[in-house]
């Protein structure tokens, strides 16, 4: 069975000396009044945390993986051998309403608590962590968006864990362009609605873990407009709530059948069938996009988090085979007395491994930047430092998602590599964390739509605005290390870059007013300039803090050593990937623009 130990120590160094939350969070009076704003309290939950993950979801992973879920005839289903009770125990334990309000019965904890807990429970158990992961989504939902009725019968029961949540988008025809989605509504005159039609793709939709679903569910209402401006968002029980709270009648959803998949096998994903279920509007008619967004930008998130979890665990068990495997004669020799020595003595050896450590820590670093940026945007009173957590959360959440499912893809794929032979044989584990970090790149919008969205809505749109306070954060960051002569060069690489972000966004900007399609060429390459600069300014301070704590001798156990040098790894083989990207983004759509012909298309496009 693959091994985990969840990275404690390096969480408790990003928020305790990178990003003093500490400090950040007691300056929010919710937080305070909650007596939760302690991170020595966030760090003993995170050891708890931790010995559920490694004890309880560690073992079922391969469990999960082998058995996957099973429907019987009458579409109902039962999950791999130990999920459920596994949820029993976590929801017992309190932790699906860590980070909720206390008025729903949450703990009040902050996002960057839950944020790290997320992580460890994927790198465990990437499939099991999703039936809760959806929960929190629907909570998110229904807090914002809900009315006061939907939010007394349904939160309280999500936040305790005794019921769980879905977000049911995605139709046989309709993923990306949810426009032309089927799915109806029809008004029944009594505050309810008729939900009619066909959802896929959905995860945890239907499950043995709890006596009851809730579905949220895009549809349109019958005589809306067509498009996005039509749609419409509904909350749909899997069984009714009676007046008392108990559960009543089956509603009209039924999960039609379960997706065989290439990975995450202990995840129903399902396809559910909605025939006159009874709904409920969730915020107002025809809005439904802009609701559901607040689900889909959590979710966005929480997918990020299965690239860095996937990573994570995968980048251990390379690391341990690297250490162990004994192959060839290393000059010098690193075991004078044996027949051969580990692996790990060879340069490219360790540079997949270093590029699995610097792909995780600089992921780390972000999500939990961004959980604080969360709690800052939700709770400070300071209005603009509301406003500003906010746009920065608006920026980085799809590079956040993009960025670090490929580099989770891809630091699995080179653990792998690591175990040679080995990585491909399902009993290593490794296998299955290539097959399960692959969905990350295509569900909750592929990569391809964030980019999109990144360029298009969060840069183009507002004029660079939301960029700017970014590029104020790594100019600050540039000229306080600037004088710093072992940090100088990391600052001058990270400053040289940024800059370029600038006149990238003007070149593609001016090419995409006389053609839509530049920013489409542009945006996937543009997606992983900007992550290549965020994760840079986080190394850099990174670097910092580990630099100081060298020189002061407080570098006892060769931490603060180690990420000196992973970040060394990161900007002299890593970083160097903007010169490729900006040059990619320069040459602009040209070569993209060919004859279909020549992919077999024999009748003209008129869009091309």
């Amino acid at each position: 069975m693959p091994i985990y130990k969840a990275p404690l120590r390096d969480m408790k160094f990003l928020m305790d000396e990178v990003l003093k939350a500490d400090e950040a969070l007691k300056a929010m009076p919710y937080y305070a009044e909650n007596e939760t704003a302690d991170t020595d309290l966030i760090g003993q939950v995170l050891e708890e945390a931790a010995k559920f993950a490694t004890n309880e979801l560690l073992p079922l992973n391969a469990v999960g993986d082998q058995e996957g879920c099973v429907r019987d005839a009458e579409g109902n289903v039962t999950t791999p051998a130990g999920f459920k009770a596994a949820y029993t125990k976590f929801r017992q334990a309190g932790w699906t309403g860590l980070d909720a309000d206390p008025q729903w019965g949450g703990q009040g904890m902050p996002h960057l608590a839950n944020i790290a807990v997320t992580e460890m429970n994927i790198s465990a158990n990437v499939a099991w962590s999703m039936y809760p992961g959806l929960s929190h989504g629907a909570y998110s939902a229904l807090v914002a968006h809900g009315s006061d009725e939907l939010k007394a019968t349904y939160l309280p029961k999500i936040v305790s864990g005794e019921w769980t949540g879905t977000m049911c988008l995605t139709e046989p025809h309709a993923g990306t362009d949810l426009g032309i989605i089927r799915t109806k509504a029809t008004d029944n005159g009594d505050g309810s609605y008729a939900i009619s039609g066909t959802k896929i793709f959905i995860s945890a939709g239907e499950h043995d873990f709890t006596d009851n679903i809730v579905h949220l569910v895009l549809a349109r209402l019958e005589g809306s407009p067509e498009g996005t401006k039509g749609i419409s968002l509904f909350l749909v029980p899997k069984f009714m709530v009676n007046v008392d709270g108990s559960l009543g009648a089956r509603n009209g959803v039924v999960c039609g059948s379960l997706e065989h998949k290439m990975g995450i096998h202990g995840n129903a994903t399902a396809v559910l069938n909605f025939d006159g279920a009874t709904g409920y509007l969730v915020g107002e008619i025809n809005k439904g996009m802009n609701n559901m967004f607040t689900m889909m930008n959590a979710a966005r998130l929480g997918t990020g988090m299965q690239g860095l979890g996937i990573g994570e665990i995968a980048y251990q068990n390379a690391v341990a085979y690297a250490k162990d495997r004994l192959q060839m004669r290393h000059d010098p020799r690193v075991l004078p007395g044996e027949k051969a020595d580990p692996i790990i003595s060879y340069p490219d050896v360790r540079r997949m491994l270093l590029t699995g450590r610097a792909y995780t820590e600089g992921g780390r670093a972000l999500a939990l930047w961004l959980a604080l940026s969360l709690d800052t945007e939700h709770h400070h009173p300071d209005e603009a430092k509301r406003k500003e957590a906010a746009d920065l959360v608006a920026l980085l959440t799809p590079v956040a998602k993009a960025f670090m499912t490929d580099n989770g893809f891809n630091i699995a794929v080179q653990s792998q590599q690591v175990l040679g032979g080995h990585g491909y044989i399902r009993e290593w584990g490794m296998e299955q964390f290539v097959r399960d970090a692959r969905i990350g790149q295509i569900y909750e919008g592929t990569n391809s739509i964030q980019a999109l969205d990144l360029l298009g809505r969060k840069v183009l749109m507002d004029g660079g605005k939301k960029l700017q306070g970014l590029a104020s954060q790594v100019e600050a960051l540039v000229n306080e290390v600037a004088d710093d002569e072992e940090l100088q060069g990391y600052a001058d690489q990270l400053g040289k870059a940024a800059g370029q972000v600038a006149t990238l966004t003007m070149v593609v900007g001016h090419k995409a007013m006389e053609n839509a399609d530049e920013a489409n060429a542009a945006a996937v390459d543009y997606l992983r300039y900007v992550g290549h600069v965020t994760y840079a300014f986080l190394w850099v301070k990174m670097a910092k803090v580990a630099l100081d704590a060298v020189k002061a001798g407080k570098d006892k156990d060769g931490f603060y050593k180690a990420k000196l040098q992973t970040a060394k790894f990161y900007f002299d083989k890593l970083f160097p990937e903007t010169k490729m990207l900006s040059a990619t983004i320069k040459a602009g759509g040209d070569s993209l623009d060919v004859d279909l012909g020549m992919f077999g298309v024999e009748r003209e496009l008129a869009s091309v």
